[in-house]
């Protein structure tokens, strides 16, 4: 195993992100359509937020009865913004650091995916997934 190899090759590069403006009906669209659970939210290319699976479930009964329907609860969803529900003020990496330094931030904090950003552009999301992906492919 590599010591200092950099989280940018490990991290997801397609990111799937969402705007403050758009609904949670969209987010959790997207949620289930890419089978992800955590999501930048952005204005232009900047990070204002994170959403994660877990804080939709947290508001919302939608997914107690079926993983697979694509009906939501948006009674409930049309109560809250993104902006009501995203966690704010989230850490990030750079794409240069090590993915040793990402795993030891990921086993200290409470969250499972950190956004990559590169001068104050979001390039990445890494995830404790991408970790365990990581150490699998190197036994």
């Amino acid at each position: 195993m590599k010591k200092r190899m950099p989280v940018s090759t490990i991290m997801t590069k397609n990111i799937i992100a969402i705007n403050r403006t758009d609904d949670l009906d969209t987010a959790e669209r997207l949620f289930k359509q890419h089978h992800i659970r955590h999501i930048p939210v952005v204005s232009g290319d900047v990070i204002i937020g994170m959403l994660s699976y877990t804080d939709l479930l947290r508001i919302s009964f939608a997914d107690a009865v079926n993983e697979d329907t694509n009906e939501v609860d948006t009674v409930v969803y049309n109560m809250f913004t993104i902006d009501q529900v995203m966690t704010k003020n989230v850490t990030t990496v750079s794409s240069d650091t090590t993915i040793k330094e990402v795993a030891e931030i990921l086993a200290k904090e409470e969250f499972h995916a950190l956004p990559v950003v590169d001068n104050g552009t979001l390039t990445g999301i890494v995830t404790t997934t991408d970790l365990i992906n990581y150490l699998l492919d190197q036994f």
